[in-house]
């Protein structure tokens, strides 16, 4: 079976770095699915999970936005932050979450809305790979 290496690095180093089967993410252009062989691109993701195949298992990583390179033999995310299941604090994302969806809800003007909703979105993400 022919697979890709995928490598995951963000500002504080490397995340994971091994062959799978297939990487699938969400880019700001839709869902992407990356088999061996894909032509070059290069993509922005968004706040969302990236899936790695191989065999019949799939791993999971919480991807806060980045890009995407891809070639034929090799997947290279560089993210803002990526976090593996096991790296993730569920109890903080909880809280995470109601602290973005309380500034959400709040009326005041001093709100920074976009910031908030990015950070629910974060909590979200992190809540979905987690559990």
């Amino acid at each position: 079976m022919k697979t890709l290496t995928v490598s995951v690095v963000t500002p504080d180093g490397p995340v994971l770095e091994d062959s799978f089967e297939m990487v699938s993410c969400k880019a700001e252009s839709g869902e992407l699915g990356i088999l061996p062989g894909h032509i070059p691109l290069v993509a922005p993701l968004t706040i969302s999970s990236v899936r790695l195949k191989r065999d019949d298992n799939v791993e999971r990583l919480a991807v806060s936005g980045g890009f995407m390179e891809v070639r034929p033999d090799k997947v290279t995310i560089l993210a803002q932050s990526a976090e593996k299941p096991t790296d993730i604090n569920v109890e903080r994302a909880k809280e995470a979450k109601a602290r973005a969806e309380g500034r959400l809800s709040s009326k005041q003007d001093n709100v920074d809305f976009q910031r908030a909703e990015l950070a629910l979105k974060r909590a979200l993400n992190r809540l979905n790979v987690g559990n």
